[in-house]
């Protein structure tokens, strides 16, 4: 008996030591049948909570919140950003085709996006992003992948959901711009054209670097004729002119208009047209920075800008001028007398190439208005010691379609003509309008006068008289790098009743500047075509006493673009117009 409790407890004993080693049971957890539903809307509301709460964006730490740059996630939960923060801050060129493909380079660095498509092409090999880029027709921007193409261009990604934040950190220092960049390589330009006998340089610069800023998705040849004669400085063809008056006709929405609707050469233009275009930006660059200049045109398209020509048509001679090279190089004391559109640089081209040679190596590439006879092709090559090209430059960084607002309200046809201020770096300006039927403001434009320019935009729903410009609401805030023409978009646009006189108004704080508000007005023979009696704008100090810019003897540049108020839903569901 003693040896079977044994054996029993023996026995006993190995089953313990076998089952300790079997492994453990496995839980089995069956999903809920609303697992996957509730999944989905996890996604949902995680993807609408970074619609409404962006992550602010630090590059190395440093805020760029002012200058409102929107990243939004996809509906996989990957987060995209405006191809202007790539452009703007990495310095990058990008270029939208219309086979969907969208081309980003910067300096060595070349990447190819396919549309609705996660592989692409960086530096020449297959590579799988995580997630495809989008394109926002409203704001005319795409929206690309963050982490692939900053990683590619040699930036770490930090995410920080708790604070909230993106920061960007360049950890493979390299230079954003090639030693050589060629706009007519990249189907950038458009054809040369010929201003023949008119002194009209001006205009074909002004639309030769607006040309290049859709391409090569869209290529457009806009009408010299139009710009020169439907301008509101009523100067003669020979009058010649410069950017500021193209720069007002395009913000006026005088045009542009297409080169079919009213073509060149025949001393007469075509009045009525509509613009086929709204300009909404273009910085002005008032000094020689040759990396701010490549940089322009690598990011942006074509410079407009001003050198001294010693030569005043194709086939004239000049010692400055090698024509077997199209190369130029002045070291005169001249004046600029002739506009050209800047196209591209080269480092290294010899200065052997010039019949005056300068000192160092090097040129920008310029597109000339004197036809396909001069120089090469068209084009020619300026030192980058010349004394004049770049001095100031223009470019035209902004172009939609003109549906993008339905209604202008300005009082400022010449555009920035001089400046107004307060002898401090900060002022406030102000302009009423009447709304014509119940809208909403969408946007406004201003002028920034100079670089680094702080601002904040405010509306006045009723005004009956300067007392009321104090009583302003908030709508928006930011800061440009250069002086220039910016429109700023409303993101909550507030109503506007009709023929209920209201106020836009802007504070502006220009580093440097004593007179940071720009106006309109005759300060010579060529803008003694202003009308002051158009306009009902205010300038002041801190937003509390007000002066009137008319008695100062000008108009304020400001603008307001609105569209008509949307029809509401009521709670029932019915359709409501809204208050008249």
């Amino acid at each position: 008996m003693k040896k079977w409790i044994v054996l029993l407890l023996l026995l006993g004993t190995i089953g313990i030591v076998v089952f300790l080693q079997m492994d453990p049971p496995q839980k089995r957890i069956d999903k809920n049948e609303r697992y996957s539903e509730s999944v989905e809307q996890f996604r949902k509301d995680t993807v609408l909570s970074s619609k409404e709460q962006e992550p602010e964006i630090l590059l190395d730490g440093i805020s760029l919140k002012n200058f409102g740059y929107h990243i939004r996630m996809s509906d996989d939960m990957k987060l995209l950003c405006q191809e202007r923060l790539f452009a703007d801050v990495l310095g990058c060129s990008i270029l939208r085709y219309s086979t969907g493909e969208v081309s980003i380079e910067r300096g060595n660095t070349s990447i190819l996006l396919k549309k609705d498509r996660t592989d692409a092409v960086i530096d020449g090999q297959n590579v799988e992003i995580e997630t495809p880029y989008q394109f926002d027709k409203e704001e005319q921007q795409l929206y690309l992948p963050v982490k692939s193409l900053m990683t590619a261009m040699g930036y770490s990604v930090d995410v920080s959901y708790p604070d909230g934040t993106l920061n960007l950190k360049e950890v493979v220092v390299s230079d954003p711009l090639p030693a050589r960049y060629d706009m007519r390589e990249k189907n950038r330009v458009t054809p040369v054209r010929d201003q023949g006998k008119y002194g009209t340089c001006w205009a074909f610069a002004s639309l030769g670097a607006l040309e290049t800023t859709l391409m090569p998705y869209e290529e457009n040849i806009y009408s010299t004729d139009h710009m020169s004669l439907n301008n509101s400085y009523r100067l003669a063809l020979s009058a010649g002119g410069e950017h500021t008056m193209s720069i007002a006709y395009l913000a006026a929405w005088q045009g542009p208009v297409y080169e079919e609707q009213d073509p060149y050469g025949d001393g007469e233009t075509v009045d009525g047209l509509s613009a086929v275009k709204h300009l909404e930006e273009a910085i002005v660059i008032n000094e020689r920075d040759d990396e701010i200049i490549k940089s322009a045109i690598y990011r942006y398209g074509g410079v407009e800008t001003s050198l001294y020509l010693e030569m005043e048509y194709s086939g004239d001679d000049s010692r400055y001028f090698n024509n077997s090279n199209a190369a130029y190089y002045y070291s005169g004391t001249e004046s600029p007398n002739h506009d050209v559109v800047v196209v591209g640089w080269d480092d290294n081209y010899p200065r052997t190439n010039f019949s005056v040679q300068p000192e160092k190596d090097g040129a920008y590439i310029c597109k000339n208005s004197w036809g396909e006879e001069f120089g090469d092709k068209g084009y020619f090559y300026v030192s980058y010691e010349d004394k004049n090209l770049c001095g100031q430059s223009i470019v035209y960084t902004r172009l939609e379609d003109a549906d993008n607002y339905q209604y202008i309200y300005q009082s400022d046809l010449l555009g920035w003509v001089g400046e107004l201020g307060f002898g401090k770096e900060e002022a406030y300006f102000a302009n009423c309008y009447v709304p014509e039927r119940d809208e909403e403001l969408a946007a406004v434009s201003f002028y920034a006068t100079g670089p680094r320019t702080v601002f904040s935009v405010y509306y006045v729903p009723e005004v009956n008289g300067t007392a009321d410009l104090s009583k302003r609401e908030f709508l928006v805030s930011g800061e440009t790098r250069y002086a220039g023409y910016y429109t700023v978009r409303i993101p909550e646009p507030p109503a506007l009743n009709r023929g209920q006189k209201y106020a836009v108004e802007v504070q502006v704080m220009t580093p440097g500047s004593k007179r940071p508000i720009a106006v309109e007005y005759a300060a010579d023979e060529r803008s003694k075509s202003a009308d002051i009696s158009d306009g009902e704008g205010y300038i002041s100090l801190y937003g509390e006493v007000w002066n009137s810019a008319e008695e100062s003897g000008c108009n304020v540049c400001l603008k307001a673009f609105t569209n008509e108020r949307k029809e509401e839903k009521t709670d029932a569901g019915e359709e409501s117009a809204g208050e008249e």
